[in-house]
């Protein structure tokens, strides 16, 4: 009987492969993340001046939810799937909270537009999928 051979120390993990287009989609995640979640710090003053009808705890809730999908962008970027759920969870609730404070319908639907690149760049590519190669 020919039984696969377990797992030992001695063999190296199968490298992971991720094409451009994901690598550049990621980087870009983190830097427009960073950028809008240090705006709603520093500058949350001049965004609750122009949309006057925000609730206080709006903005408080996009920085956590910008902070999320960077720590969910560094997750994809180790190959790890639950990233992906959790940035799709943290763009439904931003879309809602946009919604919330009164940004119009096709500004909030620009935000899951991001979750159906993040899908596509997954998806592309033979070898370098990225989505088969998640854990």
């Amino acid at each position: 009987m020919n039984e696969p051979t377990p797992y030992t120390p001695d063999q190296p993990p199968a490298q992971k492969h991720r094409h451009g287009c994901l690598t550049a989609y990621l980087v870009f995640v983190i830097i427009a993340n960073a950028g809008a979640t240090l705006f709603y710090m520093i500058g949350s003053g001049s965004a609750r001046s122009n949309v006057a009808s925000a609730p206080p705890w709006a903005f408080p809730v996009l920085i956590v939810l910008g902070v999320s999908n960077l720590i969910f962008a560094i997750a994809l970027l180790r190959w790890e799937k639950w990233g992906f759920w959790g940035f799709v969870a943290s763009s439904v609730g931003a879309f809602l909270v946009n919604m919330s404070i009164g940004i119009g319908t096709a500004a909030a639907l620009l935000g899951l537009l991001g979750v159906a690149v993040l899908y596509g760049v997954l998806h592309i590519g033979a070898e370098r999928k990225g989505w088969s190669q998640l854990d």
